[in-house]
Protein backbone atom coordinates (compact mmCIF):
# COMPACT_ATOMS: atom_id res chain seq x y z
CA UNK A 1 0.00 0.00 0.00
CA UNK A 2 2.95 2.17 0.36
CA UNK A 3 3.67 4.12 -2.97
CA UNK A 4 1.28 3.04 -4.86
CA UNK A 5 -0.26 5.50 -7.12
CA UNK A 6 -4.00 6.07 -7.54
CA UNK A 7 -6.60 7.71 -9.82
CA UNK A 8 -8.55 9.23 -7.33
CA UNK A 9 -8.38 9.42 -3.31
CA UNK A 10 -11.84 8.98 -1.10
CA UNK A 11 -12.18 10.59 2.15
CA UNK A 12 -9.92 8.46 4.61
CA UNK A 13 -7.54 8.13 2.04
CA UNK A 14 -4.10 9.31 3.16
CA UNK A 15 -2.22 10.78 0.31
CA UNK A 16 1.30 12.24 -0.86
CA UNK A 17 2.39 13.96 -3.87
CA UNK A 18 5.57 15.83 -5.11
CA UNK A 19 4.84 19.63 -7.14
CA UNK A 20 7.45 20.56 -9.28
CA UNK A 21 9.86 22.95 -8.04
CA UNK A 22 8.43 23.18 -4.77
CA UNK A 23 10.62 21.97 -2.14
CA UNK A 24 9.18 19.79 0.94
CA UNK A 25 11.16 22.78 2.63
CA UNK A 26 8.70 25.42 1.41
CA UNK A 27 5.37 23.92 2.41
CA UNK A 28 4.52 24.64 6.05
CA UNK A 29 1.91 23.51 8.36
CA UNK A 30 -1.98 24.39 7.28
CA UNK A 31 -1.19 25.16 3.64
CA UNK A 32 -4.09 24.00 1.56
CA UNK A 33 -3.09 22.49 -2.04
CA UNK A 34 -5.86 23.04 -4.76
CA UNK A 35 -6.65 23.70 -8.39
CA UNK A 36 -5.57 27.34 -8.41
CA UNK A 37 -6.85 27.91 -12.28
CA UNK A 38 -10.68 26.64 -12.19
CA UNK A 39 -11.32 26.42 -8.17
CA UNK A 40 -8.94 27.70 -5.51
CA UNK A 41 -9.35 27.14 -2.17
CA UNK A 42 -10.36 29.98 -0.11
CA UNK A 43 -10.71 31.06 3.48
CA UNK A 44 -13.76 30.70 5.18
CA UNK A 45 -15.06 33.79 7.15
CA UNK A 46 -17.31 31.44 9.84
CA UNK A 47 -19.13 27.96 9.68
CA UNK A 48 -20.87 25.59 11.31
CA UNK A 49 -19.21 23.07 14.02
CA UNK A 50 -19.97 20.13 16.12
CA UNK A 51 -18.37 20.99 20.03
CA UNK A 52 -18.52 18.74 22.86
CA UNK A 53 -16.83 20.23 25.76
CA UNK A 54 -15.37 17.43 27.47
CA UNK A 55 -13.31 19.54 30.69
CA UNK A 56 -13.92 22.47 31.21
CA UNK A 57 -14.05 24.44 34.89
CA UNK A 58 -16.74 26.97 34.39
CA UNK A 59 -19.52 28.04 31.46
CA UNK A 60 -18.46 28.48 27.66
CA UNK A 61 -20.65 31.81 26.27
CA UNK A 62 -20.49 33.46 23.68
CA UNK A 63 -17.25 35.44 22.29
CA UNK A 64 -15.14 32.18 24.41
CA UNK A 65 -11.38 31.60 22.33
CA UNK A 66 -9.95 28.32 22.42
CA UNK A 67 -8.03 27.25 19.86
CA UNK A 68 -8.98 25.04 16.98
CA UNK A 69 -7.06 21.84 15.28
CA UNK A 70 -8.94 21.62 12.23
CA UNK A 71 -6.67 19.04 9.65
CA UNK A 72 -3.34 20.49 10.30
CA UNK A 73 -4.31 23.95 11.31
CA UNK A 74 -4.05 25.29 14.40
CA UNK A 75 -5.74 28.61 15.08
CA UNK A 76 -7.36 30.29 17.90
CA UNK A 77 -11.17 31.39 16.57
CA UNK A 78 -14.17 32.79 19.02
CA UNK A 79 -17.69 31.60 19.33
CA UNK A 80 -19.31 34.33 17.10
CA UNK A 81 -23.38 32.17 17.83
CA UNK A 82 -24.12 28.43 20.23
CA UNK A 83 -26.63 27.78 18.25
CA UNK A 84 -27.98 24.92 19.47
CA UNK A 85 -27.38 22.32 22.40
CA UNK A 86 -28.04 18.72 20.39
CA UNK A 87 -30.74 17.95 22.56
CA UNK A 88 -32.74 20.23 19.93
CA UNK A 89 -34.80 21.07 22.75
CA UNK A 90 -32.60 24.49 23.42
CA UNK A 91 -32.22 27.36 21.01
CA UNK A 92 -29.79 29.70 21.52
CA UNK A 93 -28.25 28.98 24.99
CA UNK A 94 -26.74 31.27 26.63
CA UNK A 95 -23.79 29.22 28.18
CA UNK A 96 -22.92 25.78 27.85
CA UNK A 97 -20.50 23.72 30.20
CA UNK A 98 -19.05 20.21 30.77
CA UNK A 99 -20.21 17.31 28.89
CA UNK A 100 -23.08 19.77 26.43
CA UNK A 101 -22.86 18.92 22.85
CA UNK A 102 -23.69 21.96 21.05
CA UNK A 103 -23.83 23.31 17.30
CA UNK A 104 -21.74 26.75 17.22
CA UNK A 105 -20.51 28.94 14.77
CA UNK A 106 -17.23 30.31 15.20
CA UNK A 107 -15.13 33.01 13.57
CA UNK A 108 -11.29 31.89 13.04
CA UNK A 109 -8.91 35.02 13.92
CA UNK A 110 -7.08 34.63 10.78
CA UNK A 111 -8.03 33.32 7.16
CA UNK A 112 -8.94 29.29 7.52
CA UNK A 113 -10.06 26.67 4.72
CA UNK A 114 -12.32 24.18 6.20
Amino acid sequence: MHHEALQEALPGDNVGFNVKNVSVKDIKRGYVASDSKNKPATGVQDFHAQVIVLNHPGQVQNGYSPVLDCHTAHIAFKFAEIKQKCDRRTENPKFIKSGDATIVRPEPSKPMCV
